[in-house]
């Protein structure tokens, strides 16, 4: 297979977060088994069990602040950087990890000869007017997301391969149109010992929490405005960091004083099988995603989800069967839709149903067979 394929570069933006440093991990492992791997990036921690693992070439830095205007420099500067890293590699297929908009090194590798491919990680533009929209006026924040969501339209177009989590993915970012050369399944892995049923359903009491960054986009406010709308038997559990977590301390201050709400903060990705294991429900509200790590893990450790319907999100979360549904997103639907869910009575098969989901068709081999699959179709096409 390595002589056929030739070798992959795995193209990352530089920043983001543990969580993104972890996908990057995870896509470098599957396609390590095909053929040879370096990772394109940067600002990469001394100890990154990415560094470890696999090659690692760093060819800038991310921008500092929290100005676009600086960052639109420095996204600048390091792809033109990018461009001199590319021209020093030997590999074949140059796969574009979340770097949807990264124009000039695109053409510049299909100037070289490359075969190139791009996966985007969710919808971009959206989340980024969504941040910048809290700095800047949103006319200004509307139209640099424009610009960067054009980039990406000229970018798809350019590229030999389009590689998304899901078909449902697929759509919501307008790229089923690329019927020719769109691979829909490229979703990731889940460590399917690390991430188990510990402690049995029926064992589980009632509570229900969300996992991730606790920032606007994922309608923490709503999460909020929910808790009062429950019964009192209800526990909500809030783990994880963010710019709105003292938003939420103080709205909710009452309620985690009596026990009601408990905010768990930050915990190490070691920590989060056993956390997922404590709910009898996922949460997640989210405005944008693309297939959220956080529900392929909860489904794996036998926890349902109740989810919006965006981006990949219903490919796994398939209603009354793994998990369930936001279709009403103010505080007495989405409060209601919990206390039912817990009342129901198959919840314990439900919870079967998602764990065998992720075995069936998110173990680390089936995510290799996909990828077999697309890097043939790149190399072939």
């Amino acid at each position: 297979m390595t002589g056929d394929i030739g070798g992959v570069c795995i193209v990352t933006q530089p920043g983001g977060g543990e969580s993104e440093k972890n996908h990057t991990l995870d896509l470098s492992s599957i396609i390590a088994e095909l053929t040879s791997v370096v990772v394109l990036t940067a600002n990469l921690s001394a100890e990154s069990k990415l560094r470890e693992q696999q090659e690692v070439v760093e060819f800038g830095t991310k921008s500092f602040g929290d100005n676009p205007f600086v960052e639109a420099v420095w996204f600048l500067r390091n792809q033109i950087n990018l461009c001199q890293a590319i021209r020093e590699r030997e590999e074949q297929v140059m796969l574009f990890f979340g770097a949807t908009s990264y124009l000039l090194p695109i053409l510049f590798a299909r100037l070289l000869g490359k075969r190139v491919a791009i996966l985007p990680r969710g919808n971009i533009p959206l989340s980024l007017r969504f941040r910048w929209e809290q700095r800047i006026p949103d006319v200004l924040a509307r139209g640099l997301a424009g610009t960067v969501s054009l980039l990406e339209r000229v970018n798809y177009r350019l590229a030999h391969g389009i590689i998304t989590y899901t078909p449902a993915m697929a759509e919501t970012l307008g790229v089923d149109r690329y019927e020719h050369k769109l691979y829909p399944m490229g979703a990731r892995f889940i460590d399917t010992d690390r991430f188990t049923v510990e402690v049995p359903y029926k064992q589980r009491e009632r509570t229900v929490g969300f996992l991730g960054r606790i920032v606007a986009e994922k309608r923490i406010q709503l999460l909020i405005d929910v808790v009062s709308h429950l019964p009192d038997d209800v526990l909500v559990r809030f783990i994880g960091d963010g710019s709105y977590r003292d938003e939420l301390e103080q709205q909710l201050a009452d309620e985690i004083t009596t026990g009601r709400v408990e905010v768990v903060g930050w915990v190490d990705h070691d920590e989060v099988p056993a956390q997922l294991n404590r709910m009898r429900l996922l949460l997640l509200p989210s405005k944008t995603e693309g297939l959220p790590t956080t529900v392929l893990e909860a489904l794996a450790c036998g926890t349902p989800t109740y989810a919006t319907p965006v981006s990949g999100v219903p490919d796994v979360v398939h209603e009354g069967e793994t998990g369930f549904l936001m279709q009403q997103l103010d505080p007495e639907s989405v409060a209601t839709g919990i206390t039912e869910i817990l009342d129901r009575e198959d919840l314990q098969t439900i919870s079967e149903s998602g764990r065998q989901l992720i075995e069936d068709e998110y173990s680390f081999e089936a995510a290799v067979r996909r990828y077999e699959t697309i890097l043939s179709g790149l190399c072939t096409d």
